[in-house]
């Protein structure tokens, strides 16, 4: 294969890359420009939300998307485009080779390799991403009152999340190798299988065995809340076996709730940012800051009506079933084109060479590319359309006003700012934003009165 289509292939990433990159900074600065000029709070919030509260969440919200653009500019424009035109990830290969060989093991075997490779790529993205990790956490977060990890707290968690990151991605890679191997013109079949099972598993063992590595789960203690949750899930036919609060406010103090497991048995998850005074009778523990934070049970109730909401209208399915559905089309694209030399050229691989698992990384991260921006923006707005019947679903249990309340709240607690450019919040939000939220709560209100 000639060197121009080789080259041809890499300007044309490089050009995506850039594209893709100059569309979110436009979009983001769009957002900035808001933050600069909303200067007084939505007549909606009045009420609610104070002056100092408001520009405070303005302070906050400008801070993270100047952050974000700059991380964007010197991580996935310039140190990605660098890296790509120097063909890191042929080095990468090549010095994988390497380590096998010393290691006095068969470089020919790919999946060997590809395991070293996997490891070595793992542990640079490791320390290209650790500053800006220590920035957002010690300085961003910490500057608007949201970070509580300590330095200590906080190198531990990066060494867990490396090696279980690891012994999860090794054997899958190892497994994903094998499979376009053996598995014949139509291994993209077995592959999608596999990783349709291995998905199942995932979302099975990680709440149980992975996410108590990093947070500590207790159950929820007996009491008004615990019994209120467990009414509601048994009136609604939820199959609710476990109801744990997740110590959250050692990481951060934001909040959030949410249900995992699959089948009959299904687990419920507060944290104890969500629960006013973090469930705590006593608040003699608590900071100044930390009192009077959080959501009364029937708040919780309400937030926990929505998140039922999203299980009994089959939000959860419907969505596995498009995310297997989209596996299976980038599978069999992968399968077509995998094998066309000029992509591996392109990264600096001598012709011949040509890693699957490098191949994998082309397809689905390059030429898939527009394809994955449309059905990104796609589940975008199916998300926030969920949303809204989620929230719905909770007006029809009775909690119009309670979930409004919660809504205000986890806005102010977690310093969200309630105004947005349409565009930022087509793009970006998977949720309606607050204002939109409580509109439509209205809405409901209004209507369930005219019947």
């Amino acid at each position: 294969m000639s060197s121009l289509d080789a080259d041809t292939v890499l300007y044309s990433i490089l050009a995506l890359v850039i594209i893709e990159n100059a569309l979110e900074i436009y979009i983001s600065l769009r957002q900035v420009k808001v933050y600069r000029n909303a200067l007084k709070v939505p007549s909606e919030l009045t009420s609610h939300m104070s002056e100092e509260t408001f520009h405070k969440a303005r302070k906050y919200g400008l801070d993270q998307e100047n952050f974000g653009i700059f991380k964007a500019l010197l991580m996935d424009v310039l140190l990605l485009c660098l890296e790509l035109y120097l063909g890191l990830i042929a080095l990468i290969w090549k010095t994988s080779e390497e380590i096998v060989n010393r290691l006095q093991w068969d470089a020919s075997n790919e999946i060997l390799v590809s395991c070293v490779f996997v490891l070595i790529s793992n542990l640079l993205s490791t320390f290209k991403s650790l500053p800006f990790k220590i920035y957002k956490i010690f300085v961003l977060e910490e500057l608007h009152g949201f970070n509580k990890q300590t330095a200590g707290f906080f190198a531990w968690d990066q060494v867990k999340s490396f090696l279980v990151t690891q012994v999860v991605m090794l054997p899958i890679t190892a497994a994903i190798i094998f499979i376009v191997q053996r598995g014949g013109d139509n291994f993209f079949i077995w592959l999608w299988v596999f990783t349709g099972v291995i998905s199942l598993v995932l979302l099975t063992i990680y709440p149980i065995f992975i996410a108590p590595l990093f947070d500590k789960y207790t159950p929820l203690e007996e009491g008004p809340l615990r019994k209120s949750i467990e009414d509601l899930a048994a009136s609604l036919k939820f199959p609710l076996t476990k109801l744990y609060v997740v110590e959250g406010s050692k990481r951060s103090s934001h909040s959030n709730a949410y249900f995992y497991g699959l089948w009959n048995s299904k687990r419920i998850v507060l944290f104890d940012t969500l629960l006013l005074n973090k469930g705590k009778a006593d608040d003699s523990e608590l900071t100044d800051d930390e009192k009077g934070k959080g959501c009364t049970n029937e708040e919780v109730l309400a937030v926990l009506g929505h998140e039922l909401g999203h299980w009994k209208l089959g939000h959860v399915t419907k969505n596995i079933i498009i995310m297997e559905v989209h596996l299976l089309l980038m599978f069999l694209v992968f399968g077509y084109l995998f094998k066309y030399a000029p992509f591996y050229e392109a990264l600096g691989f001598q012709p011949g060479t040509r890693p699957i698992l490098v191949g994998l990384l082309i397809v689905f991260t390059y030429v898939m590319a527009p394809y994955n921006a449309i059905i990104n923006f796609a589940m975008t707005l199916l998300s926030r359309r969920f949303e809204y019947q989620a929230d719905e679903f909770a007006h029809s249990l009775g909690f119009e006003d309670q979930l409004g309340r919660a809504l205000i709240k986890l806005n102010l607690d977690n310093l969200g700012f309630p105004v947005y450019d349409w565009l930022y919040s087509t793009w970006n939000h998977s949720h309606p934003t607050l204002l939109q939220r409580l509109a439509r709560l209205k809405e409901l209100g209004e209507t369930k009165k005219q019947q």
